[in-house]
């Protein structure tokens, strides 16, 4: 853990303790209500609760946008699926400027190992999603994966591609 200044809501800066993060610092609007710590989110148009994942979802948002090029447009945070009869939600889904899913994100809070039951959760969204690409982070460690449909060989990649590379 560590402390960091941010410029709150009202334009304050606060200190912060959060859990370093292995993604570029993401400039996020932090406000405080009591004890409790808030942040904007672009996508959502909305104040959330920072939660240890919420603090991972809105850096790998940030680092979509900024440093893979992804339109903003193009990104959902928490988009609900149904699967068996169960509502469930996907972190961060990017699609392509065809409106077809492109990318998966599953986020987990920093403290979470990334876990075999981990990757069976977001290839479990993906029967639903459909993408080509699964991006599985705690913001520390990072697991990239592409499907290959041809040879149904899943292949680990080295990062996560730029949008362009997306398809």
């Amino acid at each position: 853990m560590y402390a960091e200044i941010y410029r709150d809501i009202s334009g304050i800066f606060v200190s912060v303790v959060l859990h370093p993060l292995h993604l570029p610092k993401a400039e996020l609007k932090l406000s405080r209500q009591g004890d409790k710590l808030f942040v904007w989110c672009i996508l959502r148009r909305k104040t959330l609760l920072l939660t240890p994942e919420e603090w991972v979802r809105q850096h790998v948002i940030h680092f979509l946008i900024r440093e893979k090029n992804v339109p903003q447009g193009l990104i959902a945070s928490e988009l609900g699926i149904r699967i068996h009869q169960l509502n469930r939600r996907c972190d961060v889904v990017v699609y392509g400027k065809d409106q077809k899913a492109r990318l998966l994100v599953e986020c987990k809070a920093p403290e979470v190992v990334l876990t075999q039951q981990v990757l069976q959760q977001i290839a479990h969204y993906n029967w639903e999603v459909g993408v080509d690409v699964l991006w599985v982070t705690n913001g520390i460690d990072h697991a990239v994966y592409r499907i290959d449909r041809e040879t149904k060989k899943i292949v680990v990649l080295e990062g996560v591609p730029d949008f362009s590379e997306l398809g």
